[in-house]
């Protein structure tokens, strides 16, 4: 049977049960070790710690302290997007955060909390971001459009952009290792250098892993900035 290059896209089940929850939890049992009480931990969890520390302290530096009650939702939300993306990159395993639905789910609720909270504590500044301050009589009810269209797209663009990454990368990467492996009895100086090529785009990947999910995270810290 041929296979096709989004087949690494597919959720994979064994024997009719679909392995998506096993995908999503198990590196959490794997990958983070539980801290001890000893006063001396061990590097792992040192870096960790020190990593986790770090990212909180920059991302809610620009926030207000109304936003900091969001720390440890959006510092889990990071680890466990950085995990899941992370995981793809291992052979024989499934990337979850290549799927659009996973991310919208994830987009969505957190997006809508940040509305229903601008609108809960201030109303007007959360409506006057539908109409600038100025605006002619005659392009009121055009900015108006625009403004809500650009707002109730936002957790589309962030499912969107996520999916799209992932999964440009690791179709880029099965490509220039079928071109690597067809090569290398035709062409085996040329299969070598596509092989160093691979190498660079796998660790391009990783980069890309942590990268997207950090500005997964900071554009909700920023939606949450203007709603607080």
């Amino acid at each position: 049977m041929a296979l096709s290059f989004f087949d690494q896209f597919a959720s994979p089940s064994l024997l009719g049960i679909p392995l998506m929850a096993l995908a999503m939890f198990l590196p959490w049992f794997l990958f983070y070790p539980t801290p001890t009480n000893r006063w001396l931990d061990n590097r792992l969890i040192t870096l960790q710690s020190w990593a986790i520390n770090r990212f909180t302290q920059q991302l809610l530096t620009p926030l207000n302290p109304g936003g900091h009650k969001w720390a440890m939702l959006l510092t889990a939300l990071m680890l466990f997007l950085i995990t899941m993306n992370m995981l793809g990159l291992f052979p024989y395993t499934f990337t979850p955060t290549t799927q659009l639905a996973m991310n919208l789910g994830f987009a969505v609720p957190l997006w809508l909390s940040t509305v229903i909270l601008g609108l809960r504590n201030q109303p007007t500044l959360a409506l006057g971001h539908l109409l600038p301050e100025g605006t002619p009589t005659l392009l009121i009810p055009v900015l108006i459009i625009i403004e809500t269209i650009s707002l109730f797209i936002r957790p589309l663009a962030l499912g969107v952009r996520l999916t799209a990454n992932l999964t440009a990368g690791h179709l880029l990467i099965q490509l220039i290792a079928t071109a690597a492996f067809v090569l290398l009895p035709l062409m085996p100086p040329v299969a070598f250098l596509t092989a160093v090529v691979l190498v660079l785009l796998t660790i391009l990947e990783v980069a890309v892993a942590m990268i997207q999910a950090y500005v997964f995270v900071l554009l909700l810290s920023l939606y949450l900035q203007e709603n607080i």
